[in-house]
């Protein structure tokens, strides 16, 4: 027998955080997500992007046994979103079950429609900083701490239900070119001509990281919102938001690896922002943010092996004006100059051609491909 609860008490959070932890606990490929943050997805004090929202939280359980999770979430600050009368459905994992997979998704259109909607799509997050889209091919190669991992079989029930594709996106490795390649030289050149031409700084050459975020966060979310607000499903970040991502910045980022350019007037134009791969470190302590993990993490953001692209932009009216050159620069001569094994680029949506087209002329290969999905109710 399947049954599906609501999630309410501080217990039942717990079991909703650590459930896919366990359901992937001999997968090698499996990145967790802190527990504290999937613990606290429905508090604002804690998550400030549950702000003006509405979250449910739902468990399945079969036979006295928990055997998946979903969450809904509807934005209310999202015109988009009230215009379609949808509700995101987020934090999916379930067992090779079909029959548990409907169980769940029957409960989130009883959500839906006690509150007025029409029809259901995910996964995706609050926002854009937020984990979106199943993963439908590269099942094969390591997740990361920014992106959704699942079985294959996730997207198979889905369809099975009727859910069909929304939004796209695909995942590249990309093999920067050392000192003295051709394509290095030439991106260095490039680099520095568009900045000496336009005038441009690099903001992380100048002062320190923590000086850096403090000086130029706002200005750092204003290009980001222009440079993403037409994308799919964007949603803007709220302040609260924007100190928290700032925050974690402060803590996950090496300097050497995050690019911040300002024009003449220090407006932020363009940026870069590659994470030190450290999922396996996550893994290795279970999601949990313990002081273990917190030194080891220290150890490894000074000499990461493996980095992740996790954002790169450029405000629109600069676009085809080499600006991500400039970023590119000073991110290839500092992954030549500490022998930086490999960089991933996270999920770019299909329909993003101007930043797909930055690698065209570099070494890489797709790796993985992932997706939304949408049905009406």
């Amino acid at each position: 027998m399947i049954e599906v609860k609501q999630v309410t008490s501080k217990k039942d959070w717990k079991i909703f955080a650590t459930f896919a932890i366990n359901l992937y606990k001999d997968n090698p490929h499996y990145v967790p997500v802190f527990i504290s943050d999937d613990k606290n997805i429905a508090n604002p004090k804690k998550n400030p992007s549950a702000q003006n929202t509405i979250v449910k939280a739902f468990l399945a359980y079969k036979d006295g046994k928990v055997v998946g999770r979903i969450a809904g979430v509807i934005l209310k600050d999202s015109p988009l979103e009230e215009d379609k009368k949808l509700v995101r459905f987020s934090r999916f994992d379930v067992i090779d079950d079909f029959e548990v997979t409907k169980a769940l998704f029957n409960k989130l259109e009883e959500f839906a429609k006690e509150n007025g909607k029409e029809g259901i799509h995910g996964p995706w997050g609050f926002n854009d900083t937020d984990r979106e889209g199943l993963l439908t091919s590269g099942f094969d190669e390591d997740g990361s701490y920014a992106t959704i991992y699942n079985h294959a079989y996730y997207n198979e029930h889905l369809i099975k239900m009727g859910y069909e594709k929304e939004s796209g996106w695909i995942e590249t490795e990309v093999k920067l070119p050392g000192k003295g390649e051709h394509n290095y030289d030439r991106y260095v050149k490039l680099g520095s001509y568009v900045k000496k031409r336009y005038k441009l700084t690099e903001a992380c050459e100048k002062m320190p990281l923590k000086k850096v975020i403090k000086t130029y966060g706002d200005s750092f979310f204003e290009c980001y919102n222009e440079a993403y607000n037409a994308l799919d499903m964007f949603v803007e970040i709220n302040p609260d938001t924007k100190k928290q991502v700032l925050a974690q910045f402060a803590v996950m980022i090496n300097k050497e690896y995050f690019s911040v350019i300002l024009d003449e007037n220090e407006k932020v134009v363009a940026f870069c922002v590659l994470l030190p791969s450290f999922g396996k470190l996550l893994k290795k302590h279970g999601g949990k943010m313990s002081l273990p993990f917190i030194l080891e993490l220290a150890k490894y953001l000074k000499k990461p092996d493996v980095l992740e692209l996790t954002l790169i932009a450029v405000r629109p009216e600069f676009l085809k004006m080499g600006y991500t050159a400039a970023c590119i620069k000073r991110i290839m001569e500092n992954v030549d100059k500490n022998k930086v094994k490999k960089i991933v680029c996270l999920p770019t949506l299909e329909s993003n051609t101007a930043v797909r087209s930055q690698w065209s002329a570099l070494e890489h290969k797709d790796t993985k491909t992932r997706q939304t999905y949408i049905k009406k109710i």
